[in-house]
């Protein structure tokens, strides 16, 4: 029997979707070798969710590839990939703090980490890192993400929050599916880039007010006509599809 047969029908969409998620990060740079995550929560009430075979690098990864784990982090199922334990203590914090939550996406992009170690973070530079401002936390490093006793204060920086910046170490973003968290990524990246060349120029930096920041998040949804994620994301599995197809095997 193969995986395919073995899950159900609603798995193995999530299962491809997750690994077109892994491929599309590849396809954007935003990936670290085989050293940051994706996650996401396989339906039902058994807590159980998705993650990279560790080892694998995300531009390898396809649907049978994902490991699938309880919130303790056993395996569920058999599969003879392991995954990164620093990886599974960040995820399943958020996972098991936050039953809204589908999708937990973490980079250690070059732009990320280095607005994470600004005192000041994510500023209000641009109109791409309104979108971002107005649903960010922040969360002090601690070190490599290996102690259970980080988990409490992770979520609480994180709050009800859709993205969070890892002080010296990256980004997280989450959203109730793969795609929300995809595009929150995308524009909290995006944001990140935008600042550094802004700060590259030596110029003086003209901060949007913030009477606009405080109205943005209406905003982002006319933008999005509320479809969040999912108004960008069948084109980004279109042009995936042209340039690195087989995800899902």
């Amino acid at each position: 029997m193969t995986l395919r047969t073995g899950v159900s029908d609603e798995e193995w969409a999530l299962r491809v979707n997750l690994a077109a998620c892994y491929r599309v990060i590849a396809m954007y740079g935003w990936d670290d070798l085989v050293f940051t995550h994706v996650s996401a929560r396989v339906p039902g009430p058994e807590e159980h969710f998705l993650i990279n075979a560790y080892g694998l690098l995300f531009e390898e990864m396809t649907a049978s590839s994902l490991v699938k784990v309880d919130l303790e982090g056993n395996k569920v199922g058999e599969s003879p990939h392991d995954i990164n334990p620093a990886g599974f203590v960040i995820h399943s914090a958020v996972h098991a703090a936050r039953p809204d939550v589908g999708c937990v996406l973490h980079t250690h992009t070059r732009a990320g980490v280095a607005v994470s170690a600004q005192k000041d973070g994510l500023l209000p530079l641009s109109q791409t890192s309104l979108f971002a401002c107005v649903t960010l936390g922040y969360h002090d490093y601690e070190g490599v993400a290996l102690n259970d006793d980080e988990k409490p204060r992770l979520v609480a920086d994180l709050g009800a929050n859709n993205a969070l910046v890892l002080r010296n170490h990256g980004l997280l973003t989450v959203g109730p599916s793969i795609e929300d968290a995809f595009l929150m990524m995308y524009v909290l990246e995006t944001a990140c880039q935008i600042q550094l060349m802004a700060q590259s120029t030596g110029n003086e930096l003209v901060h949007v007010p913030a009477p606009v920041v405080a109205g943005i998040q209406a905003q982002a949804e006319q933008v999005t006509r509320g479809l969040g994620g999912k108004l960008v994301w069948p084109g980004l599995l279109r042009k995936l599809d042209r340039v690195n197809p087989g995800y899902d095997a």
